[in-house]
């Protein structure tokens, strides 16, 4: 359990939920992604406060059949950013262009699972 005291006062809790895609014309609220993550002035990953506090930075994958996953949030030595849920590689999602991407309500993100690219809307930005 992370005590939200160690955390410094760049950290989020990001909130994304499944934007409107084929087969979901509403998107969906029962899935999605709870971040906690650092976030620079303007919105975006803050990659030296990540590299400081890597064991902090978390991912809580929901759906609404089957069981939460819990991971990390991770960068690949070129510079992509990925969820880690220590299950093997096979279980890892690339968030496209995450590094680009301002964390602001109503903004979208986009997370591969597989083979498969879904978008995701940010829904909230706050302190934990």
């Amino acid at each position: 359990m992370v005590i939200l005291t160690e955390l410094t006062s760049k950290f989020r809790h990001v909130r994304l939920i499944l934007a409107r895609e084929k087969g979901h014309p509403d998107g969906d609220r029962r899935e999605g992604y709870d971040l906690l993550v650092p976030l620079d002035e303007s919105g975006h990953l803050d990659a030296a406060e990540w590299k400081e506090n890597q064991s902090l930075c978390r991912v809580r994958r929901f759906r609404p059949k089957g069981e939460d996953m819990i991971g990390r949030l991770r960068r690949k030595s070129g510079g992509q950013w990925y969820f880690d849920y220590a299950q093997g590689q096979s279980d890892d999602e690339i968030a496209f262009h995450l590094s680009d991407e301002r964390f602001v309500q109503g903004e979208y993100i986009s997370i591969r699972n597989g083979d498969v690219m879904r978008p995701y809307r940010i829904i909230l930005v706050e302190k934990p």
